[in-house]
């Protein structure tokens, strides 16, 4: 034969190794260019070896480490098929396990069919590990009264500790991968196989313990000491290559004792596995050790719901049982009551928190524990569910993961489908993980990335993954993975849910009852479960098409509103407002296909009574929070000026006032839903909001003063009539909730009167505010004309006459403040421009203030601050007249810009924010004094949007704390689980830097 065709032979059976042949024919496995008789067998199954190169080259080394082993052992591979699967399985499966067998070739007895099980029992691995370390397996436990210590210590113990336990591991991990070289052998069980992994443990603890008390060396007596496991190694679960989590219990808890410990751990760490005693009571800062008083004491006063999750799978393994078991006893009660503490749901949220945080973004689609649908998220829903329905349960006080959830499913908590396909993919995901361990035996949760097909095959064969008809064996695993990973993501929605959802329409009476309906809502952050339930009943009743997709959707939708601060008011404002969306045909139908929408959503709930209120009467804004397609604008952001042209011609094609009022309202209403919305997903910064809605509101008046300028005056009215916009209109600052400060200017047409023109004004300008402020549901439309001259006793209307007499005789001091903010908005803006012109010399003075009038102007401000001020406000949150906070700022500003806006025209600006970088420019202010006041300005206004979005009402001051305080800290952009009191924090400082300005520039302190 060729040698072409020679390597093709080898190929076929994976062997493409540069040596393979020259050793398989020096094995006498292989002749002639094909299996030597007698040895067909031995190559089928080294073919079908994980890694059929690798295993060659572990057997190659194998037969040369000693030459009369290796023909022993060669001739049970010929004839036991369990030899052949186990042997070329873990040589294939394993590099760190190979080598293990080379350093010690007559260990491949205990791979064979007349080798002890494997799988053996806790006390059968402990008394072999304790003879290790010549300790006697009869006596005590150390650790106990009159424990046995071992006869070696030091070196010598670690090595012969550390041999003994790859023995074991190695004969364990040959049985769990024996079924990929030999398919006819069987398939371990992952749970057994992680339950025999953590009695290895437990047996190396018990060793290592020996091994310490050995190194005590004739010490006083250390007491007695009991080893916790936590963690994977307490929950019978462990994996093969895990830190083991343990917390130490101890009588007396002195030096002895925690000397002990500390050799113990440094003992195992070095034979075995790292030991980690950080889930102890303070951590890292508490003593290791603690008497089961001291234990005690802290769980019932100081320790965290967190610490009552691990506890969940404390269990006693090492050194004295009774003082193990009368901890295990003595913390019990205290898991069972935790779901019942106050804290308890913040405490939920903070640790999903921490899982997410832990992953690393470019590790996010291959982590097998932390990523979305990984491992972390069946162990997290598993003991949440536990822990919620453990107390009323004790079926569910299992610590071992699967074990758990077949008694969830068993006793209706989940579904039973649900449970057992969590189960499923929870165990395939766990043995990805256990393969790519046992490689190198390394910690990892890593799967290989999609570049890397070698490491990817291995992993498909190691896990008995074949190619199938679409895919090759790469192919299958990545779509196992992809698949057990989305199943995962939609199971852990559905765990939580699905089981209330039947409670609530009552389908099964054999299900999750009413009452466990309601402290599981309760746990997950519903401060009245009842009217949930009730809500959900509502939603789901009935046999409707409706009903259905509700029950569909809601999984999914409840597990949104679960992570959003207010979780009560967004379930009761979705009902609301599917209610109201009943007969509106694509509105289920949007949610269902759309999940970004059905996400979004349920931010906006859980966040805003605002957005209910305007989405029932603009229904098709919930089409823009779709995604945006690809090479096309995102919808929620709009250009101002083209969605005020776009207000103002549906305005004018109306034929009256009042039509053309319900038409402003109505376009005014989406266009406010549409800010909102962006504001509230982070879309739009408080600029771009504010400008936004200047426009939307400037549009208004533009439109509704066209139809009634049409309707009164006729062909050819007597008067031409400005608005012009003062206060935050005219800067361009409006907030959700503000009023449309203005000033109305008239002038005479043809020969008419002023009396004659003022009269026509005032009727034009009274029927617009009587069209806008006509009943509505949406947030009041007032517009506010007060600081017109003479205030609320001067004519509503005057002409431009009038006001170049009133301003040359009688202005003061705070309506030259207030002009500084003028400028024309809508009808007649020749009429406006020349307003301006008049207006330009009183607010810009070319020769500045005099310290008089910059007297006068502190005065003014002083008085406002202590008069306006609403009785019980408190001055450092309150975003308008706190320290620091709006009207601190634009004072400011303000008295700069009358200071000097005469001689430097950039600050001849109505906008706040321009005002402060043109005084920076210009030296008026250092650029770090301006970058603090506008930081000041920038946290008040935002502060302000969002009471308003939390509240659907205006309102200046901050909540003290509580759910509406987390919702305006969140519709700041803060984490919608995070602690509130980090907003207040930001608030207070950007304030109080701003006010340290405020006192230096404005009032010259």
């Amino acid at each position: 034969m060729s040698s072409g065709r020679r390597a093709n032979a080898l190929a076929r059976l994976g062997l493409t190794g540069p040596r393979a042949e020259e050793i398989l024919t020096t094995l006498g496995w292989w002749a002639d260019d094909k299996p030597a008789p007698g040895a067909e067998n031995v190559m089928w199954a080294l073919a079908r070896s994980p890694d059929p190169n690798l295993a060659l080259r572990a057997v190659d080394r194998l037969a040369g480490a000693d030459a009369r082993t290796w023909k022993n052992c060669d001739a049970a591979l010929r004839r036991d098929v369990v030899l052949r699967g186990r042997l070329f399985a873990l040589l294939g499966g394993s590099t760190a396990l190979g080598d293990h067998l080379v350093t010690h070739p007559d260990r491949w007895r205990r791979l064979t069919a007349a080798a002890p099980d494997p799988c053996t029992d806790v006390a059968t691995r402990t008394a072999t590990l304790l003879a290790a370390v010549g300790a006697d397996p009869a006596a005590p436990l150390a650790g106990a009264e009159g424990g046995a210590a071992a006869a070696v210590t030091d070196s010598e113990a670690v090595h012969a500790l550390r041999t003994a336990y790859r023995d074991d591991m190695l004969a364990l991990a040959a049985a769990d991968l024996a079924a990929v070289s030999e398919p006819s052998l069987p398939i371990l069980p992952l749970e057994d196989v992680a339950a025999q992994l953590a009695d290895l443990a437990t047996a190396a603890l018990r060793a290592a313990l020996a091994v310490a008390l050995a190194e005590a060396d004739g010490a006083a007596d250390p007491g007695r000491l009991a080893v916790i496991a936590m963690g994977k190694t307490g929950g019978a679960e462990l994996n093969y290559v895990s830190d083991v989590d343990v917390v130490f219990v101890a009588e007396p808890a002195d030096a002895g004792t925690t000397r002990l410990a500390s050799r113990m751990m440094r003992i195992a760490g070095e034979a075995c596995f790292p030991v980690d005693a950080n889930l102890r009571p303070e951590g890292r800062q508490g003593a290791l050790v603690r008497t089961l008083d001291g234990h005690v004491a802290y769980y019932k006063r100081w320790a965290k719901t967190w610490e009552f999750q691990a506890l969940l799978k404390a269990r006693p393994v090492a050194g004295d049982p009774e003082l193990g078991k009368a901890y295990a006893e003595a913390v019990a009660p205290m898991v069972w009551t935790a779901a019942g503490r106050p804290d308890f749901v913040a405490d939920v949220q903070a640790m999903r928190r921490r899982v997410e945080e832990h992953v690393r973004p470019d590790h996010a689609d291959r982590e097998l524990k932390l990523g979305r649908g990984g491992l972390r998220d069946v162990e997290f829903a598993v003991q949440l569910l536990q822990l919620v329905h453990g107390r009323a349960d004790p079926a569910l006080r299992s610590p071992t993961t699967l074990d758990a959830l077949a008694a969830l499913a068993s006793g209706g908590y989940v579904g039973r489908d649900d449970g057992a396909n969590l189960a499923a993919s929870y165990r395939f995901l766990r043995l990805l993980e256990h393969r790519l361990q046992l490689h190198r035996m390394r910690r990892t949760h890593l799967l290989p990335a999609e570049d890397d097909t070698d490491a990817l095959r291995w992993l498909a064969r190691s896990a008995k993954l074949r190619a199938d008809g679409r895919h090759d064996a790469v192919g299958v695993l990545l779509e196992e993975w992809r698949r057990n990973s989305r199943r995962v993501r939609r199971l852990h929605e559905k765990l939580f849910y699905r089981p209330l959802l039947d409670a609530a329409s009552r389908v099964s009476a054999a299900g999750l009852s009413a009452e466990a309906a309601t402290v599981r809502l309760g746990a997950l952050g519903w401060v009245s479960p009842e009217g949930a339930l009730h809500h959900l009943r509502a939603l789901t009743g009935g046999v409707s098409r409706a009903a259905s997709i509700q029950k569909a959707l809601l999984p999914v939708l409840l597990d949104e509103l679960a992570r959003t601060p207010d979780p009560d008011r967004g379930l009761l404002a979705y009902r609301r407002v599917s209610e109201a969306l009943a007969t509106t045909p694509w509105y289920l139908r949007l949610l269902r296909d759309e999940g970004l929408v059905a996400e979004r959503l349920m931010r906006l709930l859980g966040t805003s009574a605002l957005v209910p209120d305007l989405l029932v009467r603009a229904p098709e804004v919930l089409r823009l929070l779709a995604a945006p397609v690809t090479g096309q604008r995102d919808e929620l952001i709009r250009d101002p000026a083209n969605a005020a042209a776009t207000l103002r011609t549906a305005v004018g094609r109306q034929p009256d006032p009042h039509a053309a009022a319900t038409t402003a309202r109505s376009a005014r209403r989406h266009e406010m839903l549409r800010i909102a919305c962006a504001d509230l997903l982070g879309k739009m910064d408080v600029e771009q909001v504010c400008s936004g809605l200047s426009a939307v509101w400037a549009a208004v008046l533009q439109g509704v003063l066209a139809s009634a300028l049409r309707a009164l005056g006729g062909a050819t009215p007597p008067a031409r009539l400005t608005v012009i916009a003062m206060g935050r209109l005219g800067g361009s600052e409006l907030g959700y909730g503000s009023d449309a400060d203005v000033l109305f200017v008239c002038e005479p047409l043809d020969g008419a009167s002023d009396h004659e023109a003022a009269k026509f004004a005032t009727t034009v300008v009274e029927t617009v505010r009587r069209q806008l402020g006509s009943a509505s549901p949406d947030p009041a439309l007032v517009i506010d004309a007060d600081l017109r001259p003479e205030g609320r006793s001067g004519p509503l209307v005057r002409t431009l006459t009038s006001y170049r007499e009133y301003y040359a005789r009688w202005s003061e001091a705070w309506e030259t403040q207030a002009l500084l903010r003028a400028r024309p908005v809508a009808g007649d803006m020749d009429l406006g421009r020349r307003f301006i012109e008049l207006v330009d010399p009183i607010r810009y003075p070319d020769d500045g203030l005099s310290p008089t009038s910059v007297t006068e102007i502190r005065r003014i401000k002083a008085r406002v601050d202590a008069e306006r001020l609403p009785r019980g406000a408190d001055r450092a949150t309150h975003t308008k007249l706190g320290h620091g906070g709006l009207a601190d700022v634009e004072w400011t500003v303000q008295l700069l810009q009358l200071q000097h806006a005469g001689d430097i025209p950039e600050m001849r600006t109505t906008a706040t924010l321009e005002g402060l970088r043109e005084a920076a420019e210009a030296d008026l202010i250092t650029h770090d004094d301006a970058e603090e006041l506008a930081a000041g300005w920038m946290m008040a206004t935002r502060a302000r949007n969002a009471i308003m979005l939390v509240r659907g009402k205006p309102g200046d001051q901050l909540p003290r704390s509580g759910r509406e305080l987390a919702a305006v800290a969140t519709a700041m952009g803060y984490p919608p689980d995070g602690d509130p009191g980090v907003f207040l924090d930001d608030y207070r400082r950007a304030t109080r830097r701003a006010r340290a300005v405020v006192e230096r520039v404005f009032y010259g302190w």
